[in-house]
């Protein structure tokens, strides 16, 4: 499925209960390469953002939300989401349940700054959260 904003997503086309390992692998059939596992908390939210380069999301367990200006795109266990470059987004979990998925790249390093009103990590967004 394609949007008007470039953003794609696909959905697990297997009878099969997706893995990290299987869900590596498509992440890795669409030329990208995993370089986080994160798991967020239920109701989490990440306010708006965009980042510099080309993000993909490979959903390992859960369900969460990436919402548009398009509209929202909600992920479930083994879907693959590509957002490109400079595509705005909200994240948010509508339920008490956490979300894990892969973050990754094309050169599978860790490049990718956010720009918008985002400013530092997931990673970094949560552990405050936690303090």
């Amino acid at each position: 499925m394609g949007m008007p904003n470039g953003v794609t997503v696909h959905k697990w086309p297997h009878q099969t209960a997706p893995t990290s390992e299987s869900v590596a692998e498509a992440m890795a059939r669409f030329g990208f390469r995993s370089y986080d596992l994160q798991t967020v908390p239920g109701w989490f939210l990440r306010s708006r953002h965009s980042h510099d380069f080309e993000e993909i999301r490979g959903a390992v367990e859960g369900v969460i939300t990436f919402h548009f200006d398009e509209g929202p795109v909600t992920l479930e266990a083994g879907d693959i989401l590509i957002i490109p470059g400079g595509v705005a987004h909200e994240v948010r979990t509508h339920n008490a349940n956490t979300f894990t998925a892969y973050k990754g790249s094309r050169s599978g390093e860790r490049t990718v700054t956010e720009l918008g009103d985002g400013s530092g990590s997931v990673e970094d967004l949560a552990s405050k959260s936690e303090e």
